[in-house]
C-alpha cells in the first residue's frame, strides 16, 4: 500500500473532519489501484457514519473520473444520509445521465423524493426502477410509502404485498403496511403488522412508535405508553417521542414519572429540541412562552411554510366573501357541536361558505344538518396536501378557517402551502399554530389578554364576548333521570367533571379528594373515558384514603341524554391548566354551575371567559387555594349554591354565550375586517371588535 494511502488512513484515524483534498488527488493520480482503494475507504467511511470524510473522498474521485456513475450514485447516497436530499437528487441525476438502466439509482432517487414530499415524482422514479427490475422489494415498498402520503392507501397495501412476497423479512414494508391499515382505521390489522416488524427487528423504532399510536386510537393508553417508552429506550432523541409518551400517560391517568418527563420536555424546548407535539403538551403546560415554542418547533419541523399561490386576482370589488371551513370533525363531535348553528345562520347574501371535509360521515342527524348548512361540500380526506391545496386555491377561497389546528384529524400541511390569502386559526386548538402562514387567531379579551399577544404567532382577533361558538338548539333530554339509574347515591353532594381524562392532573385530583374527605357522603362523578384511566383514578383515590366507590364513572351517551343527566350533579369542578371547554358550555347550558380557576394560557382561561359573559364572576377563582375553599363552601352552603343556580338559569338564555345569531354576526364582522385589510393591500394586524 502506498505511503499516500497510509497518510489518508492516518488522517482518518485522527478523526479529521475534512481530509486533505490534495492528498486524495495525489494518491488517485499515483497509480490505478489507488482508485479502488480510495473507493473502498469511502464506502467504509459511509458505513461507519463518517459521512463528511466519505463525501470528501467521493467528490475528489468524481472530479477525476467524471464518467463513473457509481461515484455519483454514492455521492447521492451519502447526501441522503446527511439529509441533504436536494443535493442527493443532483447526484442521482448525474448518475442517471451516465447510466439510466440501473434500478438502484432510480430507487434511491425515489427515496429522496419521498423525503422531500415530492410523492408523484417519487412514484415515477420507482415505477422506472420496477420496469427495469420488478423483483426488488425496496422499490415496491418505497412506492407504497409515496402512495400512503398521497392518501391512496389501498394501492399502497397492494405494493407492500408485492414487496413482502419478494422479501418476507422486509421490516419497513411490514411496518408501513401497518400505517396504511391505520389510515384506513383498521387498527387491529395495523397492530398485527407492527408486531411482525418488531418480531423481525426488535430495534425498529418506527414500528414501536407506530404501534403506540395505533394503541392510542384504540384507547389502550397504558399499552401505548409502553410502546412509546420502548421507542425512547431505543432512541432517547426520538423526535416528539417524549410528548407522545407523556400524553399517553396522561390519557391513562398514570402519573408515575410524569413530573420528570414534563420537566425534561420543558428543558428540551428551551434547547430548541423536537420534544413534544403541541396538543398533548397543552394538557399539562401553563407557560405561554413554552407553548409557543413547542408549536413553532413542531410546525417548522412537520409543516414548514411552502407557499405556492398568488392572490392578486382575489382583490376585487363586490361579490360574496368566500369562507372555507377545513375540518376533520364534521360530525357528532365537540367542534361541530359548537359550530353547527353558526354555519346555519351565516348571512348567505354576503358570504358563501364551503366545507372542506377531512373526516367521515357518521350518519348522524348532526352531519345532515351540517351538510345542509353549507353552500358547497368537498371531501378532501383522500386528497394529498398538494391536491387539496390546489383545489382550495382553484375555488378562490378568500378566508380559510382551520378548525383543527393540532387536534383531531388536522391537515396542517395544506395550510403550509397557503392556498388562501387569509388563513385563520379558530376553535379546535386553543393556542398558537406557531407558523407565519396562519394569519389570525380568533379569541377574546379573557382567553388572550392584550399582554399575552406576544406569545401567539398569529394576529389576534378579539371578539366582543366569548370567542367560543355555541349551538343554542342543543336539545336537553326532558325526562327526569334518577340518581340510581346513573349509579349515584340517593343522598350526598355530587361533584362532577366530564372533562377528558388527560386534563385531570395530580394537583387538582388532590383537591378533589380533600373535598370528598371534607364533605361527608359526597361523590365525584367523572366521564368513563377508558379502562386504564378508570383503574388508575380508583387507585389514586385509595392512595389518598378515599374509597374507590366514591368515584362514579358515567358512560358516554347521546348528547341530549348527557345534557339531561347534568340535573343529577350539584357542582362542576373545572380542571387546570387546561379548562373545560365544550364540557363547560354543556354544563352551563344544562343549568349546572361550573367552578373554575383562571389559568395562565388560552386553554386555561376558557371557562373564565364563559362565566364572565354569563355574569357569574362568583364562580371564577384566581388560585387553587381559593378554588378549593369555594368548592367546599358551595358544597356546605346549599342556599348559596342555589342562588348561583337561580342566577345561571336567569342569565343563560339572554346571554351572548348562547346567542348563536349574535355570534354568527360577530364572526362575520371579524371576517370582514380581515378581508378589508387584504383588499387594501395591508398585512394582517390585531383586530379588536370589543
Amino acid at each position: 500500500m502506498s505511503q499516500l494511502i497510509h497518510k489518508i488512513l492516518e488522517a482518518l484515524h485522527q478523526n479529521a473532519d475534512v481530509l486533505p483534498k490534495a492528498l486524495i488527488q495525489e494518491a488517485a493520480k499515483e497509480k490505478a489501484e489507488n482508485l479502488d482503494l480510495l473507493f473502498n475507504i469511502g464506502i467504509e467511511c459511509a458505513q461507519n457514519n463518517r459521512l463528511k470524510q466519505a463525501l470528501c473522498i467521493f467528490n475528489e474521485l468524481a472530479l477525476i473520473n467524471k464518467g463513473d456513475p457509481s461515484l455519483f450514485y454514492n455521492l447521492g447516497l451519502i447526501s441522503s444520509l446527511m439529509n441533504e436530499h436536494q443535493q442527493a437528487l443532483k447526484f442521482y441525476d448525474l448518475a442517471l445521465n451516465l447510466d439510466n438502466q440501473d434500478p438502484a439509482i432510480h430507487i434511491n432517487r425515489g427515496a429522496s423524493l419521498n423525503e422531500l414530499k415530492q410523492y408523484e415524482g417519487a412514484i415515477a422514479s420507482l415505477n422506472r426502477a420496477i420496469a427495469l427490475n420488478p423483483n426488488i422489494a425496496e422499490a415496491w415498498s418505497n412506492k407504497g410509502t409515496a402512495l400512503n402520503e398521497l392518501k391512496r392507501h389501498e394501492a399502497a397495501l397492494a405494493d407492500y404485498d408485492k414487496a413482502l412476497a419478494l422479501n418476507p423479512q422486509h421490516v419497513e414494508a411490514w411496518s408501513n403496511k401497518g400505517v396504511s391499515y391505520a389510515e384506513l382505521k383498521c387498527y387491529e390489522e395495523a397492530l398485527a403488522h407492527y408486531d411482525k416488524a418488531i418480531e423481525l427487528n426488535p430495534q425498529y423504532i418506527e414500528a414501536w412508535s407506530n404501534k403506540g399510536t395505533a394503541l392510542s386510537e384504540l384507547k389502550h393508553y397504558e399499552a401505548a405508553a409502553k410502546s412509546f417508552h420502548q421507542a425512547l429506550v431505543l432512541n432517547p432523541e426520538l423526535p416528539f417521542g417524549k410528548g407522545m409518551l407523556l400524553h399517553a400517560k396522561m390519557l391513562a391517568c398514570d402519573w408515575q414519572g410524569v413530573d420528570g418527563l414534563y420537566q425534561s420536555i420543558c428543558q428540551n424546548l428551551t434547547e430548541n429540541k423536537k420534544s413534544a407535539d403541541p396538543f398533548g403538551f397543552q394538557g399539562i403546560c401553563n407557560d405561554e412562552l413554552l407553548l409557543q415554542k413547542c408549536a413553532e418547533i413542531f410546525s417548522n419541523t412537520k409543516f414548514p411554510a411552502s407557499p405556492q399561490f398568488d392572490f392578486e386576482h382575489l382583490k376585487r370589488e363586490g361579490g360574496k366573501i368566500r369562507i372555507g371551513y377545513l375540518c376533520g370533525e364534521f360530525r357528532e363531535q365537540a367542534t361541530a357541536i359548537l359550530m353547527t348553528e353558526i354555519w346555519e345562520l351565516h348571512d348567505k347574501s354576503r358570504f358563501e361558505i364551503i366545507a372542506f371535509d377531512n373526516g367521515w360521515d357518521d350518519k348522524s342527524l348532526r352531519r345532515k344538518r351540517i351538510e345542509a348548512a353549507f353552500d358547497e361540500w368537498i371531501d378532501i380526506s383522500r386528497m394529498s396536501d398538494d391536491q387539496a391545496a390546489a383545489f382550495i386555491a382553484d375555488k378562490e377561497i378568500d378566508i380559510l378557517v382551520n378548525l383543527n389546528g393540532f387536534f383531531g384529524k388536522p391537515r396542517q400541511g395544506i395550510f403550509a402551502k397557503k392556498p388562501a390569502p387569509i388563513q385563520v386559526n379558530y376553535l379546535g386548538f386553543p393556542g398558537t399554530i406557531g407558523s407565519a402562514y396562519m394569519d389570525y387567531l380568533i379569541a377574546d379579551n379573557v382567553v388572550i389578554p392584550k399582554e399575552s399577544r406576544q406569545y401567539y404567532t398569529e394576529k389576534i382577533v378579539h371578539l366582543p364576548h366569548c370567542y367560543q361558538a355555541n349551538d343554542s338548539s342543543r336539545k336537553i333530554d326532558g325526562r327526569k333521570f334518577s340518581k340510581k339509574e346513573l349509579g349515584l347515591p340517593e343522598e350526598g353532594f355530587v361533584f362532577c367533571c366530564f372533562n377528558n381524562s388527560y386534563k385531570i392532573l395530580p394537583q387538582m385530583f388532590d383537591i378533589w379528594m380533600r373535598l370528598l374527605r371534607s364533605v361527608p357522603g359526597s361523590v365525584l362523578w367523572l366521564i368513563e373515558d377508558n379502562p386504564d384511566a378508570t383503574c388508575h383514578l380508583q387507585q389514586e383515590a385509595q392512595a389518598r384514603g378515599i374509597s374507590a366507590a366514591r368515584i362514579i364513572f358515567a358512560k358516554r351517551v347521546p348528547l341530549s341524554e348527557h345534557l339531561g343527566r347534568h340535573q343529577c350533579a350539584d357542582l362542576f369542578l373545572d380542571t387546570l391548566p387546561y379548562n373545560a371547554h365544550t364540557t363547560a358550555s354543556d354544563a352551563l347550558w344544562a343549568g349546572l354551575p361550573v367552578l373554575t380557576c383562571t389559568g395562565t394560557s388560552f386553554a386555561g382561561r376558557v371557562a373564565s371567559s364563559m362565566l364572565t359573559v354569563l355574569d357569574l364572576p362568583e364562580l371564577i377563582t384566581t388560585s387553587v387555594a381559593q378554588y378549593e375553599s369555594l368548592a367546599y363552601e358551595l358544597a356546605s352552603q346549599p342556599e348559596k349554591l342555589q342562588q348561583i343556580k337561580t342566577k345561571l338559569a336567569k342569565n343563560r338564555l339572554p346571554s351572548p354565550l348562547f346567542n348563536a345569531d349574535l355570534m354568527a354576526r360577530e364572526l362575520e364582522s371579524a371576517y370582514l375586517a380581515m378581508y378589508n385589510r387584504f383588499q387594501e393591500g395591508l398585512p394582517p394586524e390585531h383586530i379588536n371588535l370589543t
